[in-house]
């Protein structure tokens, strides 16, 4: 397994972690996801482990904080062994003050992961959404307490916009708070707008991506093309990315350029997929989850080929759609080149 450094630090992260939104299923929307209970998640775990996948994802929301448990229990007794990035934000419980990164939810939020995990740290904390109602000073000088206290070794985001990112960053070098090193974001073949202005924010100030949904919610696992609907009732079918649906011309698009080059490597279409967003720039590891071990396998697979030149610029131009002002406008300005 390869590994790389997570954005501008020391942290040496796995290019392929294992997402665990699929322990659990404890409510109607994580059901759909998946619903591996410990002695599943312990065999998954297992798998990941033996292919040197030691970093593990999760939320204090997946399930209620089930995942949490649920990991926790598959990794019990090997805790060295592994790596957990766990995040906050989302609610956990019906009072004004269970979600969101105030100092008041974060402390007990952070002590509930902990708890659920069997650790006495994380190694990568990432506040799961913006809270535009918490001033941003607020919730880094409560992630510099936390850092100080051994409890949180790294520091991320996910789901900011390019302003959001930068004013937390601006804060942190101002305050000397820790930074955050990683952007937990959505990206892949049927969702490039990462790439107007996320990307280049990552590369200019060291952020790592940590791609979530690289398969866009399943509809790049060659299950589905023009003549192969999504099953009625899958999660692919009834939620798709989560995002909007990309048009259905797009998917087909997409999806048979995959499978053209999959024939031509010898891979499966998710693990074409996978290796395409391996190549980006500032993506230092993608999250995938799995349901069985059959996908699980698949999944480990996307690593140890190379695509060609002619390869990815095929799949660039079937998955490229038009850029938004003012992006469209930056793409001819010669002083701004457009990075990827």
């Amino acid at each position: 397994m390869d590994y790389r450094l997570l954005g501008r630090s020391g942290f040496s992260v796995p290019v392929l972690s294992l997402g665990t939104a699929t322990f659990g299923g404890s409510n109607d929307f994580f059901r759909k996801w998946g619903t591996s209970g410990i002695e599943e998640a312990t065999r998954l775990v297992d798998m990941a482990l033996d292919a040197g996948v030691n970093l593990f994802d999760t939320a204090d929301g997946y399930s209620d904080g089930m995942a949490e448990t649920i990991l926790g229990a598959a990794i019990k007794g090997r805790t060295d062994k592994v790596l957990i990035s766990t995040k906050a934000f989302f609610p956990t419980g019906p009072g004004p003050n269970d979600r969101g990164t105030s100092r008041q939810h974060l402390v007990q939020t952070l002590e509930g992961s902990l708890t659920r995990l069997g650790v006495d740290h994380v190694d990568l904390w990432q506040m799961h959404g913006f809270d535009a109602l918490t001033p941003v000073e607020e919730t880094l000088r409560l992630i510099d307490d936390m850092v100080s206290a051994g409890k949180v070794r790294y520091v991320g985001c996910s789901n900011f916009s390019g302003w959001h990112l930068m004013k937390s960053l601006a804060v942190s070098d101002r305050y000397g708070y820790p930074r955050y090193v990683a952007h937990q974001a959505y990206y892949s073949l049927l969702g490039r707008e990462y790439e107007w202005e996320l990307m280049p924010l990552g590369l200019d100030q060291g952020v790592g991506a940590v791609v979530w949904s690289p398969l866009a919610g399943g509809m790049l696992s060659g299950k589905i093309g023009r003549n192969r609907p999504a099953p009625a009732g899958s999660r692919t079918q009834t939620q798709g990315s989560l995002g909007p649906k990309p048009p259905d011309e797009l998917i087909f698009t997409v999806v048979e350029a995959l499978e053209a080059v999959s024939r031509e490597v010898g891979r499966s279409v998710a693990q074409v997929a996978l290796n395409w967003v391996l190549r980006r720039p500032t993506v230092s590891t993608i999250v995938f989850g799995a349901r069985t071990a059959e996908q699980l396998k698949d999944n480990l697979g996307a690593t140890g080929f190379t695509l060609t030149t002619d390869q990815v610029a095929r799949l660039d131009a079937a998955s490229d759609v038009p850029k938004v002002y003012p992006y469209w406008h930056q793409g001819g300005n010669p002083r701004n080149p457009f990075p990827v």
